[in-house]
């Protein structure tokens, strides 16, 4: 490798051992990993955040099954790009080579260029490799989805990018790093490899002009500027923010719930993630108090999610103040960690006769779903009195709703169904 090679192809892994991250995809045993082992190449889907590693993967697959490799950008790219690469991987089939076409950020094709693939993906021309950081499911088209199985790849934890950074010291592509340096790298990268090569790569100029031999957590503040200093994800500074928000979300405060937000976009915050934290929020301390709320943070990610900075921030404007204001309740949160903790705790007990499905005579004959009572067929549309929990478990009493909002008419008619059931008892 060239010592003016950028950064990030110097590290590029060359066997599926050098990858970092992903192993519940390519390590032992795993899907990916199995796929390669096969010998046999499919098409696929890899669907993921940016900096995941969906280009190395489409190369190693390349190398791992002796096939040409041919990328195509769905942005830069259009039909005549699909064209050549038809007529390429017709000249190499006829030499008996395998062809692998790649095709980055493939949910920017349109609807006819996504079609211009499948004839030759169906013929065995060559095997299609998709990467797209946009959920398949409504960016590519079905009849294409169809013919590729998907992966879903995962941000780098820290702990892969932290070994990032030893590989490119080990190279001496820079200089040492202080630990307190490394931690807010790794944090500014948040699970993007390209972001923290790309990083890396500008601290190595600047040190190498300064004749550094160590960067310091001062210096990188100093040489990232303003946002890095600002944004501080790994940090004490940025959860006790978010917990600031949560807390003011919770407590039904709309203003303080908007300064806290802004403070964290402000401070450099990922948007995303804001919208995460948002809908977690109308999960965890609204619930079914006002069931609007999840699907309005839904929305306002969505929004988000089209328009972009800084107009899709106003749709997570919109939807805190709503938070804030929405009648609270954490039932729903409760009653769902209680299930988690007696489920993880109890044995695994068997599901009652009548309650299981029976598809078959065999099964119709061991009585599966024999006297099970169709509770449309009752009178108010209620089964009175039929036990749909495993035999000899108790009612557990999980789910207890607050006398706020839509859960005051939720508890009403919840005590209704007990002494109904009471009375059949």
């Amino acid at each position: 490798m060239k010592p003016s090679a950028p950064l990030a192809e110097q590290l590029r892994p060359k066997t599926l051992g050098e990858v970092i991250g992903q192993q519940h995809l390519l390590g032992e045993g795993m899907p990916l990993r199995i796929a390669f082992e096969s010998g046999q190449p499919h098409s696929c889907i890899l669907w993921g955040p940016p900096g995941t590693g969906k280009t190395t993967i489409a190369r190693l697959m390349a190398s791992a099954f002796d096939a040409q490799f041919i990328t195509i950008s769905a942005v830069l790219g259009g039909v005549k790009d699909i064209r050549e690469a038809v007529e390429q991987a017709q000249v190499w089939q006829g030499q008996g080579r395998r062809t692998i076409v790649f095709v980055d950020e493939v949910h920017r094709f349109n609807k006819s260029q996504q079609d211009a693939f499948l004839p030759h993906v169906e013929s065995g021309l060559f095997t299609f490799i998709g990467a797209t950081t946009e959920n398949p499911s409504f960016e590519v088209n079905s009849a294409l989805l169809s013919r590729a199985v998907v992966y879903v790849l995962q941000p780098l934890s820290e702990a892969d990018l932290q070994q990032i950074i030893e590989r490119a010291q080990a190279i001496q592509a820079v200089a040492l790093i202080d630990k307190d340096a490394a931690e807010r790298l790794i944090a500014y990268a948040d699970g993007d490899a390209r972001r923290l090569l790309n990083t890396l790569e500008t601290l190595a100029v600047a040190a190498s002009r300064e004749k550094l031999d160590r960067i310091s957590d001062a210096w990188l503040l100093r040489v990232l500027g303003e946002r890095m200093r600002r944004y501080d994800k790994g940090g004490e500074q940025f959860y006790d923010t978010i917990s600031a928000l949560h807390k003011s979300v919770r407590g039904s405060d709309p203003d303080a719930a908007l300064y806290w937000l802004v403070r964290m976009l402000d401070g450099g915050a990922e948007p995303r993630y804001m919208a995460r934290r948002l809908v977690r929020m109308a999960s965890e301390d609204i619930g079914l108090a006002d069931p609007r709320a999840l699907r309005l943070a839904l929305d306002a990610a969505e929004v988000y999610e089209r328009l972009g900075s800084p107009e899709g921030e106003l749709a997570l404007a919109h939807c805190v103040i709503y938070l804030a204001m929405a009648p609270k309740s954490n039932a729903v949160y409760k009653a769902y960690n209680e299930a988690r903790a007696l489920v993880r705790k109890d044995g695994t007990r068997p599901v009652p006769l009548h309650l299981r499905n029976a598809p078959t005579r065999l099964m119709k004959d061991l009585a599966y779903g024999r006297d099970y009572r169709y509770a449309h067929d009752e009178e108010g549309g209620v089964a009175a009195g039929e036990n749909y929990l495993p035999e000899g478990m108790a009612p557990p009493g999980f789910y207890r709703p607050v006398e706020r909002g839509l859960e005051i008419r939720i508890g009403e008619r919840l005590r209704e169904l007990r002494q109904l059931n009471a009375g059949k008892r």
